[in-house]
């Protein structure tokens, strides 16, 4: 299991009792989206979802990753990281665990094949 990437579990315990980042979580449970789609599933404006967005990618809630559409161009777009979070309390403390979906390798050819179909 890794740990959070800041290794600070309040921040990231304190994100995830955002509204908003439980929203991009669940939003992007079924597949990657843009920070537009994101936008107007949440009904929120771009800077929020930006916002969000770059904080849960630096705690790896998220994989930012690129879209290339038919016509040549190209944006982000963001995927949900993690299989499951795990929250320990200790005597030094809380300690939070981030178990993410996919080593860099399956990220390489999840990234390739998004290539191959576009």
């Amino acid at each position: 299991m890794e740990t959070d990437a800041n290794g600070d579990p309040t921040a990231l315990l304190s994100l995830l009792g955002d509204e908003y980042v439980q929203d991009i979580l669940v939003a992007t449970s079924d597949g990657p989206k843009s920070v537009k789609e994101l936008s107007e599933h949440l009904d929120a404006a771009q800077s929020t979802v930006y916002d969000r967005t770059e904080k849960m990618v630096e705690h790896r809630l998220l994989v930012e990753r690129t879209r290339i559409v038919a016509d040549g161009s190209h944006h982000s777009v963001y995927e949900i990281n993690i299989d499951h979070l795990d929250v320990d309390v200790t005597e030094d403390g809380l300690e939070v665990g981030v178990e993410t979906r996919d080593p860099q390798a399956e990220r390489f050819t999840t990234m390739w094949n998004d290539i191959r179909e576009a």
